[in-house]
């Protein structure tokens, strides 16, 4: 092995290990999250409030586009990536009305 492919398997090495440590923090971080939601699907459904919120739906697209553009994330993949989680949120709280 060249000193220049060691280097290189090296830094690979390195990468993959961020890449898992970021993707552990993306599972603990969504399970927070749906903590939460999960709480407010109940609140919901105390009070007879709609599952969905179509306003907020659309200020925190918004929000997080703004987020992704400043992160250098593509703002069509954060967009996509939020709609799903929403709809998901959005199945949970029709679950805690019925």
């Amino acid at each position: 092995m060249t000193d220049a492919t060691t280097r290189a398997a090296t830094l690979l090495r390195d990468h993959r290990q961020s890449i898992d440590r970021l993707d552990a923090i993306l599972v603990y971080t969504l399970g927070e999250r749906f903590k939460h939601t999960q709480a407010v699907g109940k609140l919901k459904a105390e009070h007879d409030l709609p599952p969905s919120d179509p306003d907020r739906e659309a200020g925190q697209i918004a929000r997080l586009e703004e987020l992704a553009q400043q992160a250098d994330l593509d703002p069509e993949f954060a967009k996509s990536f939020l709609q799903f989680i929403i709809q998901e949120v959005i199945q949970h709280h029709k679950k805690h009305q019925e």
